[in-house]
Order: structure tokens, then sequence, then C-alpha cells
């Protein structure tokens, strides 16, 4: 019987967990063919984290205390490291625990033919539950990160990836700053399935105006050298327009070049000895039981 880890980072968010981990206890008792474990990252949350009772179908319920706040992809990052290092398992699943990670598609994730072919799985967005203006940037965001990448990325962290695809990712430094697009740029063989954006179960989303700019430039700075050739061969071959349109030529090159300084900024955030020694952030595990 295939073990599956389910991996959920969670910041404050307690009572939100607390609905996840009894609507996760319903839908995995219909899989029979896993078995389910669960691994929470508390990252550093300034709320002190309540009773918690393991849901009767997760095998094992851990807790994993960070000392210091890390983010969401580090997170992650650390604890594919962490699992891979000191644990035993066939997938991992990475999902939010505020209710956007709808726990009804697990069942999607863990087909018994993907797992039996051993393949990573990615949850495709097909439908977001944001308003109008957040679903306009996150098409454009689409749009830019396929012309300067030539990728397209449309899924987020929702994911079951295998052990070795898992190992393969806990070695990359660019995990440290996003988990999406190094899937993409370093797991060649993947399989996608279809995914709704659900609504948070409690309180407004923590996805803010500035935290999507930073979230897509970490996505798009994993592929830093295609960014920096296309904008490259963009600024030369725009030039030949310069003498038909002068000014706006010079004010889209010099947009090319300040678009790329912020991608190498951004890039700046790739830290392979912070990922390597993300260890030396754990306080301690809390394992549940009952």
């Amino acid at each position: 019987m295939k073990k599956i880890i389910i991996l959920i980072p969670v910041y404050n968010d307690w009572q939100s967990l607390i609905k996840l981990m009894k609507e996760l206890n319903t839908v995995i008792k219909k899989i029979d063919y896993v078995n389910f474990h669960c691994v929470i990252i508390n990252d550093a949350s300034s709320i002190k984290t309540p009773e918690i009772k393991k849901p009767n179908n997760i095998k094992s319920l851990r807790i994993i205390n960070m000392k210091k706040n890390m983010g969401h992809a580090r997170c992650n990052a650390f604890g594919i490291k962490h699992l891979i290092e000191n644990d035993i398992f066939d997938h991992i699943i990475l999902m939010d625990g505020d209710g956007e990670d709808r726990p009804e598609e697990i069942e999607l994730l863990t087909n018994k033919k993907n797992l039996d072919l051993n393949i990573s799985i990615v949850g495709k967005r097909i439908k977001r539950s944001e308003g109008l203006i957040f679903k306009f940037l996150y098409q454009l965001h689409k749009i830019i990160t396929y012309i300067f990448t030539g990728k397209i990325i449309n899924f987020g962290n929702y994911s079951c990836i295998t052990i070795k695809d898992a190992k393969k990712l806990s070695m990359e430094k660019s995990m440290w700053s996003s988990y999406s697009g190094s899937v993409k740029k370093h797991l060649n063989n993947l399989t996608y399935t279809d995914s709704k954006r659900g609504l948070r179960y409690y309180g407004p989303s923590k996805m803010s105006l500035f935290n999507l700019i930073i979230h897509s430039f970490s996505i798009i700075a994993v592929f830093k050298n295609e960014v920096f050739i296309r904008s490259a061969l963009m600024i030369f071959f725009v030039s030949f327009l310069t003498p038909n349109l002068g000014i706006i030529i010079t004010i889209f090159q010099f947009i090319l070049v300040i678009f790329c300084l912020f991608i190498f900024l951004v890039s700046l955030r790739e830290n392979e000895d912070s990922l390597l020694n993300s260890d030396s952030n754990m306080s301690d595990i809390e394992t549940y039981t009952h």
C-alpha cells in the first residue's frame, strides 16, 4: 500500500486547519489503497497552537514548529527536504491549509493509475474564486511568464510528487523562492489534473497585490537566463523601429531593462545555503496519536 504524506504550512490559521483536517478525514476514507500521514509546518505562528486531534483516517500527524517565520514557499522547501532526510514514503501532497486547495481533489491527485505509474501530478487551475481584478492580474502574470520564459505555468503548490522528484527538488536552490517555477524547470515527466481554486474557510485572502507581484517575479526568476536572453533579443530587434517610433521604443527598452533588473534582484531570494541549513530553524516536533 502506498504511503503518502500531506504537507501543509500554517501561519496562525489554525481554525482553518482544524476544519481542513475534518474534511480530509472524510475524503481519504474513500481512498483505500493509500496510507495517509500528515505533517504540518508551523511557520512560527504568533497564535498559540490549539489542541489538535489526529483524524481517524490519517495514520500519523506531526507538527514541526519553526523558530522564525519563513513564508509559504520556504516552508514547502524545508518540508520536502526534511521528509527526504527523515522519512520513508512514496509521494508527498503539498496543499494550503486554508481551504483554497479543495480537499475533495485529493481523489484526483491520488488516482490509482497515476500512482502506479509513479508520476508526479499537479493541479492545473481551471477556475479561480478571487475577484475580477485578481483574476485579470493572474492572467497577465501567465502571459508575461510565457513571453519571457516560454513556459505555461498554470498550477500552484497543490500537487502530488513522487519521492524521486521530491529528492530532485530538495537539492534545487530555486525551491527557496518558488515551488511551481522549480517544478516546471526541473521535473520533466509531469501529468496534470483539473483543479478549482476554493474559497478560504475563514478570513480574507493573505495574497496582497504586493505579494502577488513578488510571487509572479519569483516564478519568472527561476528562468532568469531565458528572461535575459529574450529581453536582449527584444531590445535588439525593436531598435530597428526607432526611426519610426522614436521615444516609444526607447521607453519600451528602458522598461525591459528595469524588468530584468527586478528579475535579477528577486532571483537573489534563491539561497542554497539557507535551504541546506533550514533544519537549524526547526524548534521541535509534536506528534499527535489521538
